[in-house]
């Protein structure tokens, strides 16, 4: 284990959790057609809001009613989206492929892990805690003062973890992701497998590396 660990600077690796751990968007594009159908209006396909689905209640209002926050409907509009994804948010939601076996393997060489968040606490917990995910800490888009791009989710992360913020490593699938990273002094990686946003260009977001695939982590750590 400690050939291993040699072999990085890392002493923790955090992820976000919508677009990187978890394939979510088919669930979020679902609670945002229920809101069009109750008013009368056609559905769209979920496969356009798969690219929104890293944004959660905003970028759904925003794909299926053009509505964006700060707009007189929009906090009426994202409250009745969070009651209605609450009830259906473990219908399809899963981990992606790969993501189970790369969070074995950083448990076999006891290399802390955790997730850092936008989605609030109400909905990241139990997710994770369906979907079997150990992680060493959880934070949410609402257990500290700030969220991503801010810097303080991560930081708490590491607070949490007793690993100094320069020797953790942030994947996440958003700009957002990498903003909040580096800001907080971390390594940065990109999860290219996750929903990126539309038109995104994730090599001009300068994140020290971009993973192409979940397992891809593990050779960057020398895992067999």
């Amino acid at each position: 284990m400690a050939a291993l660990l040699r072999a990085t600077a890392w002493q923790a690796v955090l992820f976000d959790l919508d677009g990187t751990l978890i394939d979510s968007a088919g669930d979020l594009g679902r609670a945002a057609n229920l809101m069009l159908a109750a008013r009368g209006r056609p559905t769209l396909p979920l496969h356009e809001y798969r690219p929104h689905g890293g944004s959660g209640a905003r970028g759904m209002l925003g794909r299926a009613f053009g509505a964006s926050p700060g707009e007189p409907a929009y906090d009426d509009l994202k409250r009745e989206f969070l009651d209605r994804y609450e009830t259906l948010m473990f219908d399809t939601t899963a981990a992606f492929a790969g993501v189970e076996d790369q969070l074995a393997a950083l448990d076999a060489i006891e290399l802390p892990w955790g997730i850092v968040t936008n989605k609030a606490e109400r909905f990241a917990t139990p997710l994770v805690r369906r979907l079997g995910l150990r992680c060493g800490v959880l934070v949410g888009g609402d257990t500290t003062p700030h969220a991503k791009p801010h810097p303080a989710p991560l930081l708490e992360a590491a607070r949490r973890l007793g690993v100094d913020p320069a020797r953790c490593l942030y994947v996440g699938d958003d700009e957002r992701d990498v903003i909040a990273g580096r800001a907080a002094g971390m390594s940065t990686a990109v999860a290219a497998w996750g929903y990126l946003g539309v038109g995104a260009d994730p090599g001009a977001w300068g994140a020290d590396f971009c993973l192409n695939a979940p397992g891809e982590l593990l050779n960057r750590l020398g895992v067999p």
